[in-house]
């Protein structure tokens, strides 16, 4: 049983680095995936790697073409809209249900959060992008309901992809101030302003975005992946 868990694992591993090389955007709508880089980065067999790009396929992070050649999704214009709607209206639900139970303990880990968001501000572009992801996927997790959680997550780093694929230039300044109203609306145990502040932030979120195609240069797979992977 113990080399099957591994596998396990290390799928569970080469997914977590590339969600996350993905949405920082160090990894780009079209870049190639081919297995034998990731099997070489990671120390696995080609059939590992070829299980984590068929996981995050699944996801829809993923396109695997005609001879198992594998490259970042870029999503259409209209999957993009797709995605943000699906995202709007699942995350409205997640503030709904979250202001009828949210506990100061939980209020402070947010607040915590978005302070530390704060703190980026001038630091690197792609760590306040993933603090600000991760913010989302913390508030589906204090929900207690693992499905909305896995959902929420899920359509997240999606987004995430679409705008990365039209070129949109994060926000941090606004990111900020957008969650610490959801916070604040949260704190006070109203519902219905917690999904409003929710969906007029993801609504500006993808207001945001500027539908660009943009040329991207060649890059070592490798070099890329290197500070995603665990030592």
């Amino acid at each position: 049983m113990k080399p099957k868990r591994d596998a396990v694992d290390r799928v569970a591993q080469i997914c977590a680095a590339l969600r996350r090389a993905i949405i920082e955007r160090a990894l780009s709508p079209g870049d190639k995936l081919p297995e034998d880089a990731l099997g070489e980065s990671f120390g696995v067999s080609r059939t590992i790697a070829r299980q984590a790009l068929g996981q995050l396929a699944a996801e829809g992070l993923v396109n695997l073409r005609r001879n198992r050649k594998a490259v970042v999704a870029t999503p259409t214009v209209e999957e993009a809209r797709d995605t943000f709607e699906i995202r709007i209206a699942l995350e409205a639900l997640v503030a709904e249900c979250l202001a009828a139970s949210i506990t100061a303990e939980q209020v402070g880990e947010l607040r915590r959060h978005v302070a530390e968001q704060a703190a980026t501000e001038l630091g690197s572009e792609s760590e306040s992008i993933r603090l600000a992801t991760d913010f989302h996927v913390i508030l589906a997790g204090m929900t207690g309901r693992p499905i909305l959680e896995r959902y929420v997550t899920e359509v997240a780093y999606r987004s995430g992809l679409a705008l990365s694929t039209y070129g949109r230039p994060h926000s941090n300044d606004c990111a900020i101030e957008e969650h610490r109203r959801i916070v604040d609306a949260l704190e006070r145990g109203d519902a219905q302003a917690a999904a409003q502040e929710m969906t007029g932030h993801l609504s500006a979120v993808a207001g945001r975005a500027k539908v660009l195609a943009s040329e991207q240069p060649t890059q070592d797979l490798a070099a890329i992946l290197a500070p995603f992977i665990p030592g």
